[in-house]
């Protein structure tokens, strides 16, 4: 018992820092609707900054919390700059592309850290005054840990009297509900939008600087937090500071339930390595039972920003003769090029189906999903498993991989078209991280996190050129494929249920089945992908179900543009050929992209095809 008290206390401590990073995110969400995916670079910046600052100043008491706090204040004013340089431009622009904005600040965060902190981990300082110890029985629980577990409530308790005593605070919470009547009783959004972000970033450097003296300064501090905290802030509900000081505190006795049973096992994976799973368990039961989380409030309608949605038209003559070109082009390129551009031509290809099974949920279905990467590693792992298992050739093992991808979207896709907005994007990240763990551990069927190698292409296939020219076979039918059924009568429908459910409903279309199919549908083209590009590299790994990957194929299709099928094909050759020209160039290529990926959303908030579209076609509606 003892034990367990003690380890609850340290999972409590833990949820502290957790608590601090979510609340800034869900009062950030709360205002200005951006699901912001630099939070988590935020907390970086806190720990490293206090860091130098502790150190500079020489340690003692005054260093530490004056680092802590002066941390805090300077990732909140790092915050503002983000948001008055970056975001300001963009607020009417599509939501999404603010978010493929603040993508871009992390991989901007992330070199700039490299370069001011170096690649190797920074130890902690111990807190002044906090390094002893307290006697519980046998167990011994560290003074910090205690001090952390009350500093919550104290910061919940400030926030409270913040939000609910104060101007600014009354301010905030009516911009939370309604941001169009705020700016109609002549307050100046603009300003209090700036003030949401100081405070959100604060929170996220003062949770980063606090967790110092229990671990390390690090550059994967990042994405190492940002999927809990999506966790912890969608559990309690977005907008909600009770909420997610809750939810963090269920993470916390979820943690210690997983360590305190860690000899039990389902399948031969014990319960200490099914951490993540249960934590994404939790969260996909919570979006399904209770959508709007547990304190949350049912999302109303918001004011669209950006363009409306234009219909899709079949192509004019001209980007027709375009297409035949560049098929010509793909017929050639084997006798134009050596192995190495043809490797990166073919990698170019497949993700270019990737990101088109993405656009097709996205810009047809109105379905936004932030775990595209699950169906495209369970299209990998579907090829991989039958070759390494039961020997498939090549031909054979390729025709799980659509298997594998529609029959997870199948599954996953049951629950999440049941929501909507954000809360159906969350959803679908739980599910694909709970695919991830599950990869990431089982390791008698999927090899763990070394992955599966030896994943071959036949002998007929194995030179680059043979490859490329079957690749590019079956993606180009594939695209096609997809382009046809957008046209189709299903394709319409699906439409139909994003521009308009309820008058889709009235009319007699089963919304809800329609878009479960073009989930299923969008599954299968990932997966078919996820098959070929097992074989292009002849591994797989559960990086192929990661966050990043997902956040790619939204940088993909967000950079080619949603409002028009060929975006997708643009994003993932845009995308792909300027990440390996900057990887070959320099060892800072994230700052490199993320600055082209900030300027490219400024400059063309309808994306490089929606822009080209518009500029030189002058056609708002060709496909």
């Amino acid at each position: 018992m003892e034990l367990f008290i003690a380890q609850l206390m340290t999972g409590l401590a833990s949820a502290s820092a957790l608590f601090l990073v979510a609340c800034g995110l869900t009062i950030i969400f709360g205002v200005t609707r951006i699901v912001n995916f630099a939070h988590g670079s935020f907390y970086m910046l806190g720990a490293y900054i206090a860091w130098t600052l502790i150190e500079g100043m020489g340690g003692g008491v005054l260093a530490f919390w004056g680092g802590v706090l002066l941390a805090a204040l300077a990732v909140g004013l790092i915050g503002v700059a983000m948001e008055m340089t970056i975001l300001r431009r963009i607020y009417r622009a599509p939501e999404l592309f603010q978010l493929l904005a603040t993508f871009g600040v992390v991989l901007i965060v992330q070199d700039v850290a490299l370069y001011l902190w170096g690649a190797e981990d920074l130890l902690g300082p111990r807190a002044p005054g906090m390094m002893g110890a307290v006697a519980f029985g046998d167990q011994r629980l560290p003074e910090y840990d205690i001090f952390l577990i009350a500093f919550a409530p104290l910061v919940l308790g400030g926030l409270w009297l913040l939000f609910h005593r104060t101007r600014f605070g009354i301010l905030v919470r009516a911009a939370t509900q309604d941001r169009q009547m705020v700016a109609a009783l002549g307050v100046n959004q603009k300003w209090l939008l700036t003030g949401v972000f100081f405070l959100g970033t604060a929170l996220a450097g003062l949770g980063g600087a606090i967790q110092l003296p229990k671990g390390n300064a690090s550059l994967t501090m990042d994405l190492g937090i940002i999927a809990e905290v999506f966790v912890v802030t969608v559990v309690g509900g977005m907008g909600s500071i009770l909420g997610a000081y809750l939810a963090a505190l269920l993470i916390a006795l979820i943690r210690v339930f997983a360590v305190a049973n860690a000899d039990m096992s389902v399948l031969g994976i014990q319960f200490w390595q099914v951490e993540l799973v249960l934590i994404f368990a939790v969260m996909a039961v919570v979006l399904v039972v209770r959508p709007w989380g547990l304190l949350g409030r049912r999302e109303t309608l918001q004011a669209h920003h950006g363009a409306v949605e234009p219909p899709l038209l079949p192509a004019p003559a001209s980007l027709k003769w375009f297409g035949l070109a560049v098929l010509a082009l793909l017929v050639a390129l084997p006798s134009m090029t050596g192995n190495y551009a043809l490797t990166i031509a073919t990698e170019i290809l497949i993700f270019a189906l990737f990101a088109a099974s993405l656009h097709f949920l996205m810009g047809i279905g109105g379905v936004i999903s932030f775990g595209h990467a699950a169906y495209f590693g369970l299209g990998a792992y579907g090829a991989a498993l039958m070759v390494k298992h039961f020997a498939w050739p090549m031909e054979a093992a390729l025709l799980m991989a659509p298997v594998g991808g529609a029959l997870g979207a199948l599954l996953f896709g049951w629950f999440c078209v049941r929501l909507s907005g954000v809360y159906l994007a969350m959803l679908t990240l739980a599910f694909a991280q709970i695919a991830w763990a599950v990869a990431f551990q089982w390791l008698d069927v999927t090899g763990g996190d070394n992955g599966m190698l030896g994943i071959w292409p036949s002998a007929w296939a194995s030179s680059a050129a043979a490859f490329y020219g079957f690749a590019a076979i079956v993606v180009v039918l594939a695209l096609l494929a997809l382009r046809r059924i957008a046209f189709s009568p299903f394709g319409y429908a699906l439409r139909a249920g994003r521009d308009s459910p309820l008058r889709a409903d009235a009319i007699g279309i089963d919304v809800r089945r329609v878009r479960w199919f073009g989930f299923t549908l969008a599954g299968l083209f990932a997966g078919i992908a996820g098959g070929l590009f097992a074989f292009l590299k002849g591994s797989v790994s559960p990086d192929l179900m990661a966050i990043p990957l997902s956040v790619d194929a939204l940088v993909m299709v967000l950079l080619g543009g949603v409002q028009t099928l060929a975006g997708p094909i643009v994003g993932a050759v845009s995308f792909t050929a300027i990440k390996t020209e900057l990887v070959s160039l320099t060892n800072y290529w994230r700052i490199l992209l993320g600055l082209v990926i900030v300027g490219l959303v400024v400059a063309f908030p309808q994306g490089i095809a929606g822009f080209v579209r518009h500029r030189f076609m002058g056609r708002e509606d060709a496909a």
